[in-house]
């Protein structure tokens, strides 16, 4: 018997579909919500900064290199990046830099917030600082 592409592929999707559709489940809004809230695994902190005209490339470095040296600092934080926007959109409104912290709990933030370690960071940077967005999330 000979199978073509489309009868491999159909057979395929008919066996995922088979798949997924035994373990869907319908479910109202306050069952979602529930079910999100029991898999939160991560908070997410979320730093956005625009800086001040004229700052300068050796400001920018020791901006960025106080950021990346905090998780060395705060045991409370448990995963750390960051990068420069490279979007093609030009809708970043300036925003230049986007540093990602995350925490295992809550209690975690709360201690990163007031840490003597951030508040040096927050000294440095503040000065070159234009506007900053900043959001907190709990990974879905």
């Amino acid at each position: 018997m000979k199978f073509t592409i489309v009868s491999l592929i159909t057979i395929f999707s008919l066996t995922v579909f088979s798949i997924n559709s035994s373990k869907m489940k319908i479910q109202n809004a306050s069952e979602v919500k529930s079910t999100f809230l029991e898999n939160d695994s991560v908070l997410r902190h979320v730093v956005l900064f625009k800086f001040k005209e004229g700052t300068t490339d050796s400001q920018l470095r020791a901006i960025e290199d106080s950021f990346s040296g905090l998780p060395a600092k705060i045991p409370e934080i448990v995963g750390y990046e960051w990068g420069l926007n490279n979007s093609p959109e030009g809708l970043n409104k300036d925003f230049t830099h986007c540093f990602f912290v995350s925490f295992a709990s809550e209690e975690g933030r709360a201690t990163y917030l007031p840490h003597p370690a951030h508040k040096a960071f927050v000294e440095l940077v503040g000065p070159s600082v234009e506007d900053v967005l900043v959001v907190d999330y709990w990974v879905k």
